[in-house]
């Protein structure tokens, strides 16, 4: 399981001209979910985003994580995070988790997510052509793989 993590000030997700989930400051959280992932990969990566420290203390450093700052989550689903592009130009999503297995996952990391913020976590809608706004804080992206 992969996650693109950005902190940023806000950000939004519109569907078919409307706007379906939108936070303040906090994570914008892109997940995607391979073929063999399972709860295991759900709990690493979310014990992992919910502890980890990208967001500036008192004196600036990075040293705080996103319950720390009382920030936001979104969660948007991305098959395109789990691309093999070792070979060719066009890449290929063999590794994606179809829709059987990923949403359950999908739908796992968000309640386990939620539950570890102690607030609602909105999302986008698994499979839907999304819109997504945000304005990265720092900007800090970060690449978290529950393999790797």
């Amino acid at each position: 399981m992969r996650a693109l993590i950005q902190r940023v000030t806000h950000a939004s997700v519109t569907i078919d001209g409307t706007e379906v989930a939108a936070i303040g400051h906090g994570l914008l959280i892109l997940l995607g979910v391979a073929t063999d992932d399972g709860e295991a990969d759900v709990d690493y990566l979310v014990r992992k985003t919910s502890q980890l420290r990208i967001f500036d203390d008192e004196n600036g450093v990075m040293n705080l994580d996103v319950r720390q700052v009382d920030g936001e989550a979104l969660v948007v689903s991305q098959f395109t995070l789990q691309a093999a592009t070792r070979k060719g130009n066009r890449p290929s999503y063999i590794n994606a988790a179809g829709e059987a297995v990923a949403v359950p996952l999908y739908e796992s990391f968000k309640a386990k997510l939620a539950a570890a913020l102690g607030k609602a976590v909105p999302s986008g809608r698994f499979g839907a052509d999304m819109k997504v706004s945000l304005l990265n804080d720092g900007p800090v992206t970060i690449w978290l793989d529950s393999r790797a």
